[in-house]
């Protein structure tokens, strides 16, 4: 299933939560309570983008047949392999999902299972998950941070990330393999490291 924005994610889980209590839908005026909004439009918009997506569906001109169509599994999802290493191609949607409820984890927080040892300096090994976040504005990222990148091309890999003008350098954590150095047009950002769990294999 495509991933919800954070607010469509807000609103999904009050909603899955009230019409597992209450045993029909809220109506509009209620989820624009719990959403503090003043406005029923930020609501349609959500629950448009809620059902296009597939969670959720509804009667046409029937007040409060709203329904839940899957039940979203429980804890963070792990959407593929990422390279230590090489470059390699992760995959879209969850192929399996990990249950860190006591961890504290940032919104829409996704993992990555770690194939390769180009970033063993930084405690980061081969199986390892890697925990990452969405980068609302990669031009803001500092020099050094940790990331996974895509490089037109290529694939997806974890290396530290440092821009200088319009070239970028992923540097690996490992001195066995060199730096990829490539334009800036050429490398998209999709996320940056939040943590690391071993023992998940």
């Amino acid at each position: 299933m495509e991933r919800l924005t954070e607010a469509q994610q807000e609103l999904y889980e009050w909603l899955t939560e009230y019409i597992r209590i209450h045993q029909h839908s809220p109506s509009i005026r209620q989820m624009m309570y719990a959403m503090n909004l003043k406005s029923p439009a930020p609501i349609q918009s959500r629950l448009e983008h809620l059902r296009t997506k597939g969670y959720i569906d509804w009667n046409e001109g029937k007040a409060r047949t709203l329904r839940i169509l899957k039940n979203k599994k429980q804890g963070i999802p792990v959407l593929g392999t990422i390279a230590a290493g090489g470059l390699i191609e992760p995959f879209t949607d969850a192929v399996e999902h990990v249950d860190f409820m006591n961890m504290s984890l940032p919104s829409q927080t996704y993992a990555l299972r770690v194939a390769g040892d180009s970033m063993i300096e930084d405690l980061i090994a081969d199986g390892d998950l890697v925990f990452l976040r969405p980068v609302p504005e990669p031009e803001m990222l500092k020099n050094g941070t940790i990331v996974a990148a895509r490089v037109d091309g290529y694939g997806t890999t974890l290396k530290r990330f440092y821009r200088n003008g319009d070239r970028v350098t992923l540097q690996p954590a490992n001195r066995k393999y060199t730096p990829i150095e490539v334009s800036a047009m050429n490398v998209q950002v999709q996320g940056t490291l939040v943590a690391v769990w071993r023992g998940c294999n």
